[in-house]
């Protein structure tokens, strides 16, 4: 049986070092989707969308690999995509006006019939709230800045910062939603080891 490891094979995407801040330039990939607003950390929409996310990226996986396919590949981390209307305005601090978009990357063997075969068969398991929510589409982001974060959520405001700094410092202006990529599961690791890469569209 073929194994994939997709981080591995995405590293100048999904494994940055924390101690670069560096340009990339990211594809169109196939993502599972959710929207919603609201504070990550109180909002029970965005639990109940990480859930089925999860949920329906792990039947993929499983479906593809007992299939005609045969091919193994860990589930990918969740992403965030986070905004408000005026993005001048986009404060870390200000979490309650926040809209999301939640998603998870889809290697490209994910078909829309995939999708729906397996929803088909979360919903008969487990049927979480919002499984009705995902939309499974193209994302394509082009030229963007990323490095990694270190630590706590609540302490990603300097390196926010230095990340939109090193884009104007560059000649460029900071171009659609503030981007993020959670690596680590804070279920189990401490907040002080918490790894999410921190990205920025530009152009």
């Amino acid at each position: 049986m073929e194994k994939i490891d997709y981080k591995r094979e995405l590293k100048h995407l999904y494994k940055p070092s924390p101690h670069k801040i560096e340009f990339r330039e990211v594809p169109e990939m196939n993502f599972l989707m959710i929207d919603g607003a609201g504070d990550p950390n109180t909002s029970i929409a965005y639990k109940e969308a990480i859930e089925a996310l999860f949920g329906l990226s792990y039947s993929l996986k499983f479906m593809i690999k007992r299939g005609a396919l045969g091919i193994d590949y860990g589930v990918m981390p969740l992403e965030g995509l986070w905004w408000v209307e005026d993005m001048s305005k986009f404060d870390e601090n200000k979490k309650e006006d926040w809209k999301w978009t939640a998603m998870i990357m889809q290697p490209e063997m994910v078909t829309r019939d995939m999708v729906a075969i397996a929803t088909k068969e979360v919903r008969k398991k487990k049927n979480p709230k919002a499984l009705s929510k995902i939309r499974f589409e193209a994302f394509k982001e082009g030229k963007a800045v990323q490095t990694l974060h270190i630590g706590p959520f609540s302490e990603e405001g300097p390196i926010i910062k230095k990340v939109h700094n090193f884009i104007t410092e560059n000649g460029y202006k900071l171009h659609g939603k503030h981007h993020e990529i959670y690596l680590s599961d804070i279920r189990r690791a401490a907040p002080e080891k918490w790894k999410t890469i921190i990205r920025q569209p530009c152009y």
